[in-house]
């Protein structure tokens, strides 16, 4: 029997494109895949209040891009989908979290940052992706994203079926709790869709009670200028004194309310090895680290999201950690080393740091 050609001017098959396109994503790595449609006018109108609202401090790019935020076709016109995808970054044999939060000496790095940053990783196999789909469609419309542009991630992971955005504003997995980053692919493909995540957190308020700083106001409601994340990273400037303490030995970023979440019981251990811990930052004592010249700074962190807080800001938040930590000879010749500092801003932060330990011996320790 002589078998048919299919025409090339066929439309695909989408629906087993979607099918190909899942598989192709788990062979480059990634956990989970997921498609959505654009209509993000619920997730606009909260954005829109949170903005009003102040909450997202000194991170003005929130609001820079107007709606292409929320409406995908304007950040890249002819968008049609969202490609989701999600990959988990806890590498196996990283200290626990909750040992090197109760041990002032160290310093507590977010565990997402221990390793290389995921940014450009995820990015090169978000465009091997979209290779293999035009392989089989030819050329089409498409746009990698990993934090790249103003994207609203979250609630498209949602809608794709990833997960369910938490009471702390963080995206859930019932299979795979939250420790994972996400990535996009904007396409004028015309792919079946998946149903959204429901939510699952029921009664449960761990995470706002965990807050170290209260930073989440209610559920669903996060004041980014009480984040320690936000004060570890995006803030520039002078760390308000009232939230020093609170942040304990936290020098980048924080977890608090995904240790809690008793989700993260499903947490999947990464499979990338490019995300395991470097310069044993999963557990570097603080003294250490303050030690560090801004040659080494630039040196230890290259390829690694901690670049992002600068080598002033990483001073300023080792400082306040000092500053909670227990009293100690170390701690002391550490803070009197950079009472000079060049900078205003370590200064300032060394000098609080100095009286808080000079306050804890008064007491007693």
């Amino acid at each position: 029997m002589r078998m048919s050609v299919p025409s090339l001017s066929a439309p695909p098959d989408y629906a087993a494109l979607a099918r190909d396109i899942k598989r192709w994503a788990r062979e480059l790595g990634f956990a989970d895949t997921g498609i959505s449609g654009v209509d993000l006018a619920e997730d606009e109108q909260h954005l829109q209040h949170w903005l009003d609202a102040g909450r997202h401090g000194e991170m003005e790019y929130m609001a820079r891009h107007g709606t292409k935020r929320t409406r995908p076709a304007e950040l890249e016109p002819g968008t049609q989908r969202v490609i989701s995808v999600r990959m988990d970054y806890t590498p196996p044999g990283t200290a626990n979290a909750w040992d090197v939060l109760g041990d002032g000496e160290a310093g507590y790095v977010s565990r997402y940052a221990l390793g290389r940053d995921y940014h450009k990783l995820m990015r090169n196999r978000l465009q091997k992706l979209a290779e293999r789909i035009r392989a089989v469609v030819g050329e089409f419309g498409h746009r990698a994203y990993v934090d790249s542009a103003p994207v609203m991630e979250k609630a498209l992971a949602r809608n794709s079926g990833l997960g369910w955005i938490g009471k702390h504003t963080v995206l859930i997995n019932r299979h795979a709790g939250s420790y994972f980053f996400l990535g996009e692919l904007y396409t004028d493909l015309p792919l079946p869709v998946d149903p959204p995540a429901s939510a699952h957190c029921g009664t449960c308020t761990r995470c706002i009670e965990v807050c170290p700083t209260q930073a989440i106001t209610g559920p669903y409601q996060l004041d980014a200028k009480r984040c320690i994340s936000y004060l570890t990273i995006e803030l520039k400037g002078s760390i308000p004194e009232e939230l020093r303490a609170p942040m304990g030995n936290r020098i980048f970023g924080c977890d608090d309310c995904q240790l809690v979440c008793p989700w993260n019981k499903f947490a999947q251990v990464a499979t990338e090895a490019d995300f395991a811990p470097r310069h044993s930052l999963d557990g570097a004592k603080l003294v250490e680290l303050f030690g560090w010249s801004e040659e080494e700074f630039l040196k230890r962190t290259e390829g690694m999201a901690i670049r992002r807080t600068g080598y002033e800001g990483w001073l300023r938040n080792i400082a306040v950690a000092l500053g909670n930590a227990p009293p100690g000879d170390a701690i002391d010749a550490a803070l009197a080393g950079r009472a000079d500092d060049a900078s205003p801003l370590v200064r300032e932060h060394v000098a609080w740091a100095q009286a808080q330990q000079a306050a804890r011996k008064r007491r007693g320790g």
